[in-house]
């Protein structure tokens, strides 16, 4: 193997550790839900290249309100998904969707986009 084949190779695996930390390690930004004088616990969540904040936490047997800004027309962040709940739903670009959903059980539940490489998580305490 001479150098160029060593440093190729050296930059592949390099490029395959960044890959897997920005996927799997990457530090995740928590939000506590906030509970309107209706009761309603809400958080603003914003996708641009993932979800911002990415793992929210939430208190079971009260509504939830998801609003999600989708501040970019990146097709992979077009549609989101919360499967443990059956909810789709389309984010048009440049607009605030509100998901509402109602959590009976403790856990943690994660939302995707359609192609599931944008990743979040739902905690429900």
């Amino acid at each position: 193997m001479d150098t160029a084949q060593l440093l190729v190779t050296l930059g592949g695996v390099a490029l395959m550790g960044f890959v897997g930390w920005f996927f799997f390690l990457a530090p995740h930004q928590v939000a506590a839900a906030v509970s309107s004088s209706t009761g309603v616990q809400q958080v603003d969540i914003t996708v641009k290249g993932g979800y911002s904040p990415d793992v929210i936490e939430v208190e079971k047997d009260k509504p939830v309100q998801l609003n999600f800004y989708r501040d970019e027309d990146n097709s992979c962040s077009e549609e989101l998904l919360l499967p443990d709940f059956n909810l789709r739903r389309e984010l048009p670009p440049f607009q605030t969707t509100a998901v509402e959903l109602l959590p009976r059980q403790a856990g943690t539940y994660e939302f995707t986009c359609g192609m599931h490489m944008l990743r979040g998580k739902l905690v429900v305490k």
